[in-house]
């Protein structure tokens, strides 16, 4: 693996290899400690779009292993603006030993992986989220024992988030089943995709009905109605979306002891509502915690070897 880009790239032996260090890291860590195997090691965190989970667990993630990171702000750079990303690229690969770019278009990621000359690590772009699907399935991994014959529901806008949960399931052999309103599915190509690294028997299931997604789901997933760079579809949005909500009743039609999921940060009261967020089905906050886990296992791959 030479950089981290999308769940597509990565083999299940991949995925299942970067699940088991993960969880061997995180057991060390509450052991007392990781070992400081990338001291020395340094890795740039680019930012076009905030965030606090992203920033914090590479962060600390590289802190807890011996190396350094350090925040370049979108101001700071204008990555795609005042300079070019290849230009960009070329030059912090002549400063640091990675970097993790939080981008909006991923053709940005693409060119950093083209241009410059060392591990490129996606910490989010608009087609994709590999780095959070990574956790979310280590989280799955955690609660049920196994990913193989689970069954995922996403309710909700199908994002990147969603596509990167899709192509994580099919390669971990869990079936996935997505409701959306009409015009806001994955599209077919990501569908046909999907299926294509279908292990186990896993299966791709497509509903405009939440009820039929979340009957007998394992695990219910959703994420905000409104991405960042969609404000101006809110209003229209908030009119939509309200029949995707994950509210007690829909999670009552999931099996008993199914796991609630959110990337976050969430909009409470809009598509998940404050009794499921903090009520017993809920792993929100434990999926936020395996961010930084997960990204220990992305960095000690790319690093560490």
């Amino acid at each position: 693996m030479n950089h981290f880009l999308s769940i597509a790239d990565l083999t299940p032996d991949e995925l299942h290899s970067l699940l088991d260090l993960a969880t061997r890291l995180k057991s060390e860590w509450r052991d007392g400690g990781n070992k400081p195997v990338l001291k020395g090691k340094s890795l740039a965190l680019v930012f076009q779009k905030p965030s606090l989970r992203t920033r914090v667990s590479f962060e600390m993630g590289m802190v807890h292993l011996g190396g350094y990171a350090f925040y370049l702000s979108p101001n700071e750079i204008k990555m795609g603006g005042r300079e070019s990303v290849a230009d960009v690229a070329r030059v912090l690969s002549g400063y640091v030993d990675a970097v993790m770019a939080r981008v909006f278009e991923h053709e940005h990621i693409l060119d950093l992986a083209k241009y410059g000359s060392v591990p490129i690590i996606n910490g989010l772009s608009d087609y994709n989220h590999p780095a959070q699907a990574l956790a979310d399935f280590f989280t799955v991994l955690e609660h049920k024992g196994k990913t193989e014959g689970l069954k995922m529901a996403y309710v909700g806008d199908a994002n990147n988030v969603a596509r990167s949960l899709l192509f994580a399931a099919m390669k971990l052999g869990t079936h996935f089943a997505i409701a959306t309103p009409p015009g806001y599915s994955l599209t077919e190509e990501d569908l046909a995709l999907g299926r294509q690294f279908s292990t186990a028997g896993a299966q791709v299931e497509v509903y405009e009905d939440p009820v039929q997604a979340v009957s007998g789901a394992d695990v219910i997933y959703t994420d905000v109605w409104t991405s960042m760079g969609q404000e101006a579809e809110k209003a229209e949005r908030l009119k939509i979306f309200p029949p995707y909500q994950i509210n007690q009743s829909l999670v009552n039609r999931a099996k008993p002891d199914c796991i609630v999921m959110h990337c976050l940060p969430a909009h409470r009261g809009e598509e998940i509502t404050d009794e499921v967020a903090d009520g017993p089905n809920s792993v929100l906050f434990p999926q936020a915690e395996n961010r930084m886990h997960a990204q220990k296992a992305i960095l000690f791959e790319l690093l560490a070897k």
